[in-house]
């Protein structure tokens, strides 16, 4: 009974792998068939790991380094994350770049030059951090904030992530934005533009639109999207990539559950309260709040 049991489900399981192996399936089109390996996920884990360690090595890593000790430990990771990185930059380049077959000469070249730019990612991760540590109380250090604040573990992803897209690397910031996406709650495009001194609240649920510009010293807390209010169609019916998410000027403070939505301005120190449904451009120095609740109940159950 038992073996025959077993002889059934393999076939019916050999049955479902060829249907679903059918090229010939309409709806499969969809699904590209890569000639080349594809960039992989695991490595890209690790490679993001080994920049935190890289950017913060008190913190991350599993060596112990003194100041004594810190050059050569940082000789040793550059040296594994070029590896690491020029492999998958390969790989994606092979995949998804059709404008040139020179890959093996590329991808070392922006391999390189993207290193180059780390001690400038460094450098606005640590007013990031700055800025969270001024804007929350609860926050008992800076060391506190780069362990444990999922702020910044998205803001490393999304500042490692932009510097590659702007090389015009193919896929790979947009898998570094969502490994950090489904680890905080955090949704941060790689396209967008954010200035210096950046901090986000709690974070959970907030998302910025690939082509957001955010200014500096900007403040946002939970539940926060600057997102498009729409897209425009080419002649083929398919949506454009234009200008279509909000541009927020410094010194402004957006809180929690507010949506922002379309290529409007909100002016330099403003402040737009919570759970707001902006959709016009305010001018600098704005208070945007709602009118105050109306109790409509008298016996304080609230329905």
């Amino acid at each position: 009974m038992y073996l025959r049991g077993m002889n059934t489900h393999a076939h019916s399981l050999k049955k479902i792998a060829s249907a679903l192996s059918q090229n010939e399936i309409k709806e499969y089109e969809y699904i590209p068939k890569p000639e080349q390996a594809l960039p992989n996920v695991n490595r890209i884990k690790e490679i993001m790991n080994l920049i935190k360690s890289i950017f913060f090595p008190d913190f991350f890593g599993d060596t112990e380094i003194s100041e004594y000790t810190q050059e050569s430990h940082m000789e040793v990771y550059m040296e594994r994350l070029f590896s690491l990185l020029n492999e998958q930059i390969y790989k994606s380049l092979c995949v998804f770049d059709h404008t040139s077959g020179e890959w093996e000469e590329t991808a070392p070249a922006l391999t390189l030059a993207f290193i180059d730019r780390l001690p400038e990612i460094k450098r606005l991760l640590a007013t990031d951090i700055k800025a969270v540590c001024d804007s929350d109380p609860a926050a008992t250090g800076s060391g506190e904030v780069i362990f444990c604040y999922p702020a910044i573990q998205a803001m490393v992803h999304y500042r490692v992530a932009h510097e590659l897209l702007l090389m015009k690397i193919p896929v790979l910031p947009r898998i570094i934005t969502e490994l950090a996406h489904s680890a905080t709650g955090i949704d941060i495009h790689p396209g967008a533009r954010i200035g210096e001194y950046f901090s986000i609240d709690h974070g959970t649920g907030v998302v910025i639109g690939e082509t957001c510009v955010i200014g500096n010293h900007v403040r946002l807390y939970q539940g926060v999207t600057l997102g498009a209010k729409g897209f425009t169609l080419d002649h083929e019916g398919l949506p454009m990539n234009e200008p279509r998410h909000p541009v927020i000027g410094d010194y402004v403070i957006i809180y929690a559950n507010s949506t922002i939505l379309g290529r409007i301005t909100i002016g330099h120190h403003s402040i737009i309260g919570g759970n707001i449904w902006q959709v016009y451009s305010v001018p600098p120095h704005s208070r945007i709040v709602q009118k105050k609740a109306t109790a409509s109940f008298t016996d304080g159950l609230g329905i």
